[in-house]
């Protein structure tokens, strides 16, 4: 514990948070993001070369054949999970399930047109599962967050047809009767609106006896009641049954899905992961682009050889370039100068590269 502490200490004064903060902001999707702030300098030279040669990797694939796009992945561990376990999802949570499918498979097209390049990338994209089958399942079915489509099933469709069909006879009664001289000088205003999910007229509230039928709503001022003519009321009870029965057809059809999502759980969930984890390597690789980085020879005999090293905070236009060597001729460096010569950046350049 005393160790790590006085780890982060020495990362805070070399200010490595704020390079990652900058490799988080390049991230596409909020896990990797996060990832990329916990990151921590690797200790042994085969973990070291092994990371160094997927960013190198990475590099070269986007110099290549442009960067790979990971959209706007949420993550959807949770919603798979309860999934699995025999849980109905919402709309929104098979979306982003959805989502998660799209990116996969761009990826795996992306990759695919760059065969015949070998890279330290390929197992991962090699594991991702694509499944058009169930994004395009999902995506069919739901049109937003909030919203089924009225072809997610033949049962849907044919009752939001009646519903429809059933507004309308409803709306054409009250239509006629705002319209109708007869009934005019009730109303508060000629217009059909809507309380309780049923259809209602405005009607002053001294003119309640004149319109006969079920008050469903009074104004604030108490001025107008919202009036259910008795002529629709058994269209209206036709249309609520007609939404009970879609609102069971949408919950049936949302069951579906998520069984479905969930008999695929495991593939899903490895290839979210897997995102994740190239979404943050492909940002490392862009914040060598932005910056300009060389890959350096790594190597744990000490040996310190940097040529025209600048401190990758400072803008490049201002930044002092440094050639530091430690541990081939000599192994102790003093520096020294006067105040503002630059002697703490070529510290913090030294570590931070290091």
């Amino acid at each position: 514990m005393i160790y790590e502490e006085i780890a982060r200490r020495d990362e805070r004064t070399l200010e490595l948070p704020k390079i990652l903060e900058r490799l988080s902001g390049l991230c596409s999707c909020a896990d990797a993001a996060e990832l990329a702030l916990g990151l921590r300098p690797e200790h042994t030279l085969r973990g070291a070369e092994r990371l160094m040669s997927e960013t190198v990797d990475a590099h070269m694939l986007i110099a290549r054949f442009g960067a790979p796009s990971f959209g706007g992945m949420r993550n959807c561990r949770g919603s798979v999970t309860r999934a699995q376990a025999g849980g109905t999802l919402s709309m929104k949570e098979l979306l982003e399930i959805a989502e998660v499918l799209r990116v996969v498979r761009s990826l795996v097209e992306w990759r695919g047109r760059c065969a015949g390049v070998e890279t330290a990338l390929d197992e991962r994209f090699h594991c991702l599962t694509p499944n058009k089958y169930l994004e395009e399942k999902i995506t069919s079915a739901i049109v937003s967050e909030e919203e089924m489509s009225d072809h997610a099933s033949p049962i849907l469709a044919d009752l939001r047809r009646k519903k429809r069909s059933a507004s309308g006879r409803v709306r054409e009664q009250l239509d006629k009767m705002i319209r109708s001289t007869a009934y005019q000088k009730y109303l508060q205003d000629p217009i059909v609106t809507i309380r309780s999910g049923r259809f209602v007229v405005p009607v002053r509230a001294e003119c309640r006896g004149e319109v006969p039928g079920l008050v469903h709503d009074t104004s604030a001022s108490g001025s107008t009641l919202f009036i259910e003519p008795m002529s629709v009321v058994e269209a209206n009870n036709e249309i609520r049954m007609l939404e009970t029965k879609e609102q069971a057809e949408i919950d049936r059809i949302l069951t579906e899905l998520s069984n479905e999502a969930g008999g695929f759980g495991d593939g899903i969930l490895e290839s979210y992961d897997l995102c994740i984890e190239l979404n943050l390597i492909f940002a490392k690789a862009k914040l060598a682009y932005d910056m300009k980085a060389s890959a350096p020879a790594l190597n744990d005999r000490g040996r310190v050889v940097l040529r025209k090293a600048r401190h990758p905070l400072l803008d490049p236009a201002k930044a002092v370039a440094n050639d530091i060597l430690l541990g081939v001729d000599f192994d102790t460096l003093v520096i020294t100068g006067p105040n503002t010569g630059g002697k703490t950046v070529a510290l913090k350049t030294l570590g931070l590269l290091t």
